[in-house]
């Protein structure tokens, strides 16, 4: 590993270091100031999810709601993920699912200002690369309207810091509270590219867990 990536705690997951430093935020470019932070190259697999589940036992597992989101629906009896996901990302998972996937990683949950810089670096891009690529990510440009194995349009569609999957495949869920429910990023496969852009946010409750709703988490190293 080099000194910008790290393979972190209970997940033996790749992390990225995110420098502190200022960065442009939002959509009216506003200047943030953001301390260092680590975080998720990816996000959080089903095969990663499964060993959380592993790990505490009894915890539900993600199960489908309408029916277009069968396909990632899991074996509530033998707790397994789809068989041919292994290395998509995990989905139909709740804002407290992916809270307590956080807190058994010894991480928490990003706010949506560490999402956004770690999406977008610090001048203010619409996407992760630059300007709109629909080559670059999935969503529904791309027409599969379905989940790709996570780094799928990786190196071309990382961000500067080499995160993955930051526009489009998921949406993901932030620590960030917004009106009634917790701040989304990113997009998704069914979404269009107004949705992918890095300073797009939209929100959901947080017991909402029937969407293509992933996460990625991070930590902060004592100095």
């Amino acid at each position: 590993m080099g000194q910008d990536t790290m393979i972190w705690g209970e997940t033996g997951k790749e992390m990225l270091r995110i420098p502190a430093g200022t960065f442009l935020f939002g959509a009216a470019l506003e200047e943030r100031e953001l301390a260092e932070y680590w975080i998720d190259r990816t996000p959080v697999t089903n095969a990663e999810y499964q060993r959380f589940l592993n790990a505490v036992p009894g915890y539900p597992v993600p199960l489908a709601g309408e029916a277009w989101t069968q396909p990632y629906a899991w074996d509530a009896q033998g707790r397994t993920y789809p068989p041919d996901k292994a290395d998509h990302p995990v989905v139909l998972v709740t804002w407290e699912d992916a809270a307590a996937y956080a807190a058994w990683a010894r991480a928490r949950l990003p706010r949506e200002a560490e999402w956004e810089k770690a999406a977008r670096g610090v001048d203010g891009r619409k996407y992760p690369w630059g300007a709109w690529d629909h080559e670059r990510c999935n969503t529904a440009e791309a027409g599969l309207f379905a989940t790709t194995p996570v780094g799928h349009y990786s190196p071309a569609g990382d961000s500067v810091y080499g995160c993955t999957d930051m526009a489009g495949n998921v949406w993901e869920w932030t620590a960030t509270e917004d009106a009634v429910g917790r701040v989304v990023r990113g997009g998704s496969c069914v979404n269009d590219l107004l949705c992918a852009r890095c300073a797009f946010r939209d929100w959901d409750l947080p017991d909402s867990g029937i969407r293509l709703y992933g996460f990625r988490v991070v930590v902060t190293l004592p100095a």
